[in-house]
This record gives structure tokens, sequence and C-alpha cells, in this order.
């Protein structure tokens, strides 16, 4: 086997990457002085007295949010126009200044309030852009943004995630700013060591476009190359763009195949997060009221990010009251009933199975059916191929199966195949590639009672933790 090979089986996530994973789908919250101007992007301007919901209510947020089957909120605590959503102490362009709350309102911690109350973490984006601050561009701005930074992390509780863009334009004196990332990170893993450090950041990658668009093949140990990707100036956004909004780069499908790392110099564990709006703007615009995004292309969606070993991060903007909209708290309300009826009856669950090989009995083919992460079915050291045969007990109907791979030990399955057993013969009704933390496999309803697993490639040797069987709507 080749060393390079053995080297990416190796590569394993940290904590804190390991429990973003498990969040699998959360909200992101665009909310700020565009809401009042209906721009996307504001030019940095706008006076505080613009910002004033009529009937903010973040438990209406977090319950929507919950009703989706959503884990986490990101909200945007400043956006590229610079006005914040908390009564910062090192500016005026804050909340504190607007009528909102006669001046006393704080954005961010009723949100945080309320993701507590309905068990939902709680992330913050802060823009490094900055269009209304005079010190933009220069090193006293970077001291400014670092003092937010700290300022946002110590007051409002535990922090998933820290979610950076790229953006980098002018600030209102035509300057544009050299970015302190490490001195950012820096006062991240002093004040909240536990929360991913998202897209422009050493934890998260983005999955490169804001349509929803997803790998087939989404590797998690990635070149080491790809870290920086997001956050070269030149190539960052620089203009509300809804071309770029719809990009979908496909020069970039295969980030880490044996063909992309064999020549690559150091790896690392760098997963992927899908990001996209549930309406075409990432702010509240009313003429979009009738534009919120099908169920089944959320849906799909929902299958490719969660189900093909990434995130889902889908954006609900609040409106001018300073709540959701009834569009979209309905369409989040079908998505979560949808998810939760079909896989709220795991089918695999006391199921039998035997391996072709195991390689302890630490590590035999039962741990597939026992709702632990920590364990899981392994072949000896080096196999790379081996299957698994499965007895659900009696016949059942399904036409979804989920895989996981024991990630903690690294991402590894390369190539696969499922098979049900009809009369002698076995038929082959599912295959994929990758499975990392999550694979969701849709096919037509099957009656059966043996499947086969079948690992046809793999890096060292494969890992499975889990195999769950459900019957969902028509695939």
């Amino acid at each position: 086997m080749s060393n390079f090979i053995q080297k990416s089986a190796l590569v394993s996530p940290t904590k804190r990457q390991l429990n973003w994973q498990e969040t699998e789908f959360y909200a992101f919250v665009h909310f700020t002085v565009n809401t009042f101007t209906d721009r996307e992007w504001g030019l940095g301007d706008e006076e505080p007295s613009i910002f004033d919901p009529t009937d903010l209510n973040a438990e209406q947020w977090a319950q929507a949010c919950k009703s989706a089957g959503m884990r986490g909120l990101i909200l945007t605590c400043k956006h590229h126009d610079g006005f914040c959503l908390w009564p910062s102490r090192y500016t005026d362009h804050s909340v504190k200044n607007s009528p909102w709350r006669h001046g006393d309102g704080d954005v961010v911690k009723e949100v945080s309030d309320a993701c507590r109350k309905y068990d939902l973490k709680l992330g913050v984006y802060l823009s490094p852009w900055d269009r209304h601050d005079s010190r933009y561009g220069t090193d006293e701005y970077n001291t400014y943004f670092k003092d937010q930074l700290r300022e946002l992390l110590s007051n409002y509780g535990d922090i998933f995630s820290v979610w950076f863009d790229g953006a980098c334009g002018e600030g209102p004196n035509g300057k544009t700013q050299i970015y302190d990332w490490d001195g950012y990170y820096q006062v991240i893993r002093e004040v909240q060591p536990n929360a991913v450090i998202s897209v422009c950041g050493p934890d998260v990658r983005w999955v490169g476009n804001e349509a929803g668009h997803c790998r087939e093949s989404e590797w998690s140990v990635v070149p080491e190359e790809l870290r920086d990707r997001e956050k070269i100036q030149e190539k960052s956004q620089q203009a509300d763009d809804t071309e770029f909004r719809n990009l979908v780069r496909s020069e970039d499908e295969d980030l880490g195949s044996r063909e992309v790392i064999r020549n690559a110099g150091e790896l690392i564990w760098y997963p992927a997060e899908v990001n996209t709006s549930i309406r075409p703007g990432w702010f509240y615009h009313a003429h979009e009221d009738d534009k919120v995004k099908p169920l089944q292309e959320l849906l799909e969606v929902y299958y490719q990010s969660v189900g093909g070993n990434a995130t889902f991060l889908l954006n609900i903007p609040p409106d001018k009251r300073g709540r959701f909209h009834e569009e979209d708290v309905k369409r989040l309300k079908e998505l979560g009933q949808v998810l939760r009826s079909t896989f709220q009856n795991d089918l695999a669950l006391g199921s039998s199975a035997t391996a072709s090989e195991s390689m302890d009995k630490e590590h035999e083919a039962v741990n597939l059916f026992d709702r632990n992460s920590d364990t899981f079915w392994s072949p000896k050291l080096g196999t790379e191929r081996a299957h698994i045969e499965i007895d659900l007990g009696e016949e059942k109907v399904f036409n979804r199966i989920v895989l996981k791979e024991h990630i903690q030990s690294g991402q590894r399955i390369e190539r696969f195949k499922i098979e049900y057993q009809d009369a002698a013969a076995w038929k082959e009704f599912s295959q994929g590639t990758i499975v990392g933390y999550k694979r969701i496999l849709r096919f037509n309803k099957i009656k059966a009672r043996y499947l086969r697993i079948t690992i046809m490639e793999s890096r060292w040797c494969p890992t499975l933790s889990s195999c769950e069987v459900y019957l969902g709507p028509n695939a």
C-alpha cells in the first residue's frame, strides 16, 4: 500500500470539528439595517434610527428552527454595513443608538436566550469588512475588530461556530483592509476554544457556492492549501452580485481523491458546509414572499449536504417586524415534518450481521446497530475490501439507508455497493463513493430481509459505525 494512502487514512477531526459535524442542520439569520432599506449589502452610511423592528421575537425564530429539525442558529451580528446588533462599547453604530427597545435592546442577547430555551447551539457571524468605520484600512481597525470579537465571544454563553466570509472591499475612506486572520483566530481559540472557525478559518470549509450544489464525493481529508483559498483578497466578493450568489464552481469538483492527494504535501481534516437561503436573497425583501424555496428543493439540498458528508446552513431572514415571515415558517415546518416522519423508525434496530472479517471482537459488524457513535466495525489493518451481510430478522419494505463511518478514526471508504437477496441471488440496488460522517442513500422501495454492504475500495481499512434502514416518501 502506498504511504500516502495510509497517511490520508490517519487524518481525523478535532473534537470541535466532530461536535460541529453532529450539528448537521442549522440556521443562518441575516438581519440588520438592510432589512429596513431593502438592500442586500448596506453602504455603511445608514442611520441607526432606521433599525426599529416592531415585534422582534427571537423565540419565534428558535421555534421555527426547531420545527425544521435544526440544531443551531448563526446570527449576523455585524454585516458589511458595520451596524452592530448588540450595544458594543467600541462603536456608536449599533442598536444602542436606535429607537428599538428605547436604545436598551440587544438582539444577540435575545437570540442567545432563545437558543438556550429551545436547545439550539448559538453561532455568530462578524463581518471583517466594514463600510462604516473610519478605521477600516488601518492597523487600528484590526484592533477594533478583535476587541469586538472578544466582546461577542465573552458575553453570550457557549458559541459553536464563528462564521467569517472573505468579502473585502473599500471602507468609507476608500481604503481596503489587510485582515489579521491569525490574530482573529487567536482571540477565538482563547475565549471560545470549542467553537469552529468557518469558511475563512481553519476548521470548516465552504462548499464553494451559494446555490446549494454539493459534490458527489465530498472528502473531509483534503490538501492543506485549501485552508487559505477563501482568504485571498483578490478573489473575494467585493460587490453584491447575483451571479456570484448562484455560482457553482465545477472545476473544484474533486478535492480529495487519490489522484488529488497523491502529490499533495500536508493533508488536513477540513470538512464542508453547504449554505443557501430559503429565499433568493439573504436579507428580507417583501417582493420575495412568493419566492420561498419549494419543499422538494430544500429536501434535495438536505439529502445532498447532510446526506453527503457535509452540513446544511439554511438562511431565514426576519422581516421588518423582527419575525420570520409566515411563508418561511410554514416551509420550515413542512420540512421538519417530512424529515421526522422519514427518520423516526429505524428498521435495522435489533438486526444481526456477519462480516467477511473483523479486526477483533470489539470491532464486529453488530456494532452497526447499537446507535453508539464510538463503536464500529472494522476488518484487520491493511484490508481495503470487505463485506457485511445483514439480517433484518424478517422481510421489510424500505427506501432509505443511512451509513456512517467512524470518522474519529479517519475517512476511509472510497467506493461501495449495497445488494439485497432475492431468492438465492444478490441484486445490487445502490452504490456510492464516499461515506464519511453520514451518507443517505435513496432508492425505489425494496422488500427484503437480507442486505449486503460491500466495500470495494478504501484507504488502509474501512470502518462503519452505523447502518440505519428507513421507509420514507418515494425516492
